[in-house]
């Protein structure tokens, strides 16, 4: 198996690491060596291929932790779902996972979709067949009746049906059991977005169902009593963590933060790529106000991981720069926010001895970057080249400057 040499001016290779002058070695889909130039080049084989950015930055690929690929992004993608038949929902699908790809993300939690679809994609790209990130996918998330996303097929109801899906979705497939704790903006008609739709009782039983399945549980929560009973039923991830009360304010509860640190319970925020919009729009006073309890984590310390919610209403595949550079605006430090996108979200998933990090034996998940991301976000918009799994792929935009 023929090996890839690549080198650039600095690499990044994780959990706050970095290298000048450095190199990555891959042979098939797994890294044999990172680092230092010099002791990489010593173990690559004479006439390999080599690939040279000396102006550019080699880092691990991005991680988006929350996206609905089944989503298009459009003004009103739960039409665009329902009224889509399996096969025209998947061909979107597919091009919203090679935009991912375009935009240097390369692994990907799905948490969301209509009939397994994610999970057919999943398996497609990873034989090869087509183009995209690792998916990790949720197939049908659990709901209440009528609740936030119940097109999707996964209304339940008291705990032997809510054990019944978390089986049926394992069936499918699933990778992550998703449930929604509380309501959401995306439903018409549905619960509101602070409102819990199930008891702490119901969730634990979703959480045991999973755990007993070897699958982890991800559990969309905004509301603050839906937060609260996430934590006590013992989720492995919190999406959104809004702190949304019935006034439409936010209300951090200083004692719930607490456990979410002592239980080191990963937040995935899912903060809109078009957030800054959404900041002119309210205003700045109301823009503090609902960004505090964020900054507020970020200062605690809470296992931040970085996520887009793409798919839902202008939330665009492969805006995770934008995303990121929220974190940035609230005084996270740039090598952090980078973690938050690699390494951090990689163990997060629960992938974090496989991917996130440049090391010898890690998947070949990688991209090149021109400029320096620890000296700005914005060098993440320029992909040059994608490596996912040791397949190489040039984005569209990198092939356009080239042009």
């Amino acid at each position: 198996m023929s090996q890839i040499l690549i080198t650039a001016g600095r690499i990044l290779l994780g959990s706050g690491t970095h290298a000048e002058d450095g190199a990555v070695l891959i042979e098939g889909d797994t890294i044999v060596a990172a680092g230092a130039r010099k002791e990489v080049l010593a173990k690559a084989e004479p006439g390999c291929q080599t690939l040279e950015y000396p102006a550019a930055t080699v880092m691990p690929g991005l991680i988006d932790c929350h996206v609905h690929l089944a989503f298009d992004a459009g003004p009103d993608p739960v039409t665009t779902v329902t009224e889509s038949d399996d096969a025209a929902l998947l061909l979107g699908m597919a091009g919203r996972a090679r935009q991912m790809l375009d935009a240097g993300i390369t692994t990907t939690r799905d948490l969301g979709d209509r009939g397994a679809l994610a999970a057919r994609l999943r398996d497609a790209i990873a034989d090869g067949t087509l183009p995209g990130p690792r998916i990790l996918a949720a197939t049908a998330p659990l709901t209440a009746r009528k609740g936030h996303c119940f097109f999707l097929g996964g209304e339940v109801e008291g705990e032997t049906e809510i054990r019944a899906q978390v089986r049926r979705n394992a069936e499918k497939g699933a990778d992550v059991i998703k449930v929604m704790a509380t309501g959401g903006g995306l439903t018409r008609g549905g619960p509101a977005i602070w409102q819990s739709q199930f008891t702490t009782e119901e969730l634990a039983a979703a959480v045991d169902e999973a755990h007993r399945l070897g699958l982890p549980v991800a559990a969309h929560a905004h509301g603050v009593q839906g937060i609260a009973d996430v934590i006590a039923a013992g989720v492995d991830t919190i999406e959104h963590c809004s702190w949304m009360t019935e006034d439409g304010s936010s209300d951090l509860r200083e004692d719930l933060l607490a456990q979410i640190i002592a239980k080191e319970i990963p937040v995935c925020p899912a903060n809109h790529p078009n957030w800054r919009a959404f900041a002119d729009r309210v205003g700045p006073d109301k823009a503090a106000e609902l960004f505090a309890p964020m900054r507020r984590m970020a200062e605690r310390g809470v296992r931040l991981v970085a996520g887009t919610d793409a798919g839902v209403p202008r939330a665009f595949f492969g805006g995770l720069a934008s995303s990121l550079e929220f974190f940035e605006y609230l005084g996270v430090p740039r090598e952090r926010i980078i973690d938050m996108a690699t390494s951090d979200a990689a163990a997060a998933l629960r992938l974090g001895s496989q991917v996130g990090c440049l090391a010898e034996g890690y998947r070949a998940d990688i991209i090149v970057v021109d400029g320096d991301p620890l000296a700005d976000l914005g060098a993440l918009r320029a992909v040059r080249l994608t490596i996912a799994a040791g397949r190489l792929h040039v984005p569209e935009q990198a092939v356009l400057r080239m042009a």
